[in-house]
C-alpha cells in the first residue's frame, strides 16, 4: 500500500505548522503524533479536524477523563491497535479541562 509519508514539523509548511504549534499548545505536549503527521497533507483537512477534536474536548456534560475512557474503549471496540498503544501517552500529556 502506497503512503505519502508524514509531515514532520521542521519540514512543514507556516500553514501546517500553525496548527502543528496549536494542537502541542492545546495538548500541553512537545510532540504532535503521527495521526496528524498524516493528515497534514491536506492542511484543510488538518484544521477541520484538530478544530473539532477541540470541540469534542471542550468543557462540557462530561469530564476530559471520561471523554479519553469513551476513546480508549472505541479504540478497543474498532481493535484499533494504533489507537489503543498511543493511549497510556494521550492520558499522560493529557491536560483536558473538566
Amino acid at each position: 500500500m502506497a503512503t505519502l509519508g508524514l509531515i514532520e514539523y521542521d519540514a512543514a509548511s507556516l500553514d501546517v505548522r500553525a496548527v502543528y504549534d496549536d494542537i502541542m499548545a492545546t495538548r500541553r505536549t512537545d510532540r504532535v503524533n503521527n495521526v496528524w503527521k498524516a493528515i497534514a497533507h491536506d492542511v484543510a483537512m488538518l484544521r477541520r479536524t484538530s478544530q473539532s477534536v477541540k470541540e469534542v474536548m471542550a468543557p462540557g456534560a462530561l469530564d476530559g477523563s471520561t471523554k479519553e475512557m469513551m476513546y480508549l474503549a472505541i479504540s478497543a471496540s474498532n481493535q484499533c491497535g494504533y489507537c489503543i498503544a498511543s493511549f497510556p501517552n494521550l492520558a499522560q500529556t493529557s491536560r483536558c479541562q473538566s
